[in-house]
């Protein structure tokens, strides 16, 4: 049975923990706020820029924020463990190793955040894969398992910038293109709502072994440029595309200047590296959510315990006050 100054000691530090999580509730959500505004505000740019990619390609262009609940895997990608090039594990016909971004936060009280992606890494990890971890605890945790990361990441976890993106995807590009690596995976936590934070995996590029020195353009996974389609080139060498209807369901007829294959040679990359700055700001934004429901359910717990540490520490006094009255009530007796 604690004494008396020991709850109330306890008391004193429940008190001193609930304003911390609720000062870091408040602060999660302000960042989660900030968080939203920056990915609503990419986002008329990436589905306009992927509605031209669609038209030029001729395909159905995924949108980087639209995440699919079957499986965790959005649909622009398939995560390699359901691969045709992979049995039990280890890779076909001496498929060259993947290199897999992973995507986590620096810091930790964000409930199970970081060790949701985490395990997400590890079911899409093979043996030999690369690891570019993004975060300290991905870091952390990649390092452990005997993945240590080639780069320092750790800053974009704080500060999602999109030059670093182009540039990381660019010498990954690079990488692909010239064999060494099969696929670039991208693993990252995606934000659905405050209370839901889904992780997924998804194949950012792709590329094979006779791929070498083509464009970062036929890198991207899931494109066909045309498959079909008959293209009509003028002289000038400008092509005009057959007619596709949009999202309405209206007819569009497109004419690509100088040429289509130079478009896609510029398009295809800006909507890879814009794939992976989204999916940093969509795993920002995740965090802050995980933190700021972290950070209230906390908050509840304290004070409940509060109200159970003070209900005790009452009883306890009402029950030292009633053993003295009836010590001087006995002692009275007796004389």
């Amino acid at each position: 049975m604690p004494t008396l100054k020991e709850i109330k000691g306890r008391i004193a530090s429940v008190r001193n923990t609930l304003k911390i999580t609720s000062a870091m509730k408040l602060v999660a959500s302000a960042k989660l706020r900030k968080a939203q505004k920056a990915t609503e505000a990419m986002r008329p740019y990436e589905a306009q820029l992927g509605r031209m990619l669609s038209l030029v390609q001729g395909t159905a262009a995924q949108s980087a924020f639209s995440a699919s609940s079957a499986g965790g895997v959005l649909p622009t990608g398939t995560p390699p463990s359901k691969r045709a090039d992979f049995a039990g594990g280890v890779p076909k016909n001496g498929t060259p190793p993947a290199v897999i971004v992973a995507i986590a936060s620096n810091s930790s009280m964000c409930g199970g955040f970081n060790a949701n992606a985490i395990a997400q890494v590890r079911e899409v990890r093979r043996p030999g894969d690369v690891v570019y971890s993004v975060g300290r605890k991905m870091a952390d945790a990649m390092r452990k398992d005997g993945f240590p990361s080639p780069r320092d990441l750790t800053a974009l976890a704080e500060h999602p910038a999109y030059a670093p993106c182009a540039q990381l995807v660019e010498q990954l590009a690079a990488d692909v293109l010239d064999g060494k690596y099969a696929r670039v995976v991208l693993v990252y936590n995606h934000f659905v709502s405050t209370a839901r934070q889904v992780p997924v995996a998804e194949v950012l590029l792709e590329g094979s072994l006779a791929s070498g020195g083509e464009a970062l353009g036929s890198l991207v996974s899931g494109s066909e440029v045309f498959p079909d389609a008959k293209e009509r080139a003028d002289a000038s060498g400008n092509t005009s595309l057959p007619g596709k209807a949009d999202a309405s369901g209206n007819a569009v007829d497109a004419i690509v200047e100088p040429s289509r294959k130079q478009l896609l040679e510029i398009l295809e990359p800006k909507v890879v590296k814009l794939k992976l700055y989204a999916a940093l700001l969509d795993s920002a934004a995740a965090e802050h959510a995980a933190r700021t429901v972290a950070m209230q359910t906390a908050t509840d717990n304290a004070e409940n315990l509060l109200q159970e540490l003070t209900l005790q520490y009452n009883k306890g006094r009402q029950q030292k006050i009633t053993s003295e009255i009836l010590d001087l009530a006995g002692g009275q007796a007796q004389d």
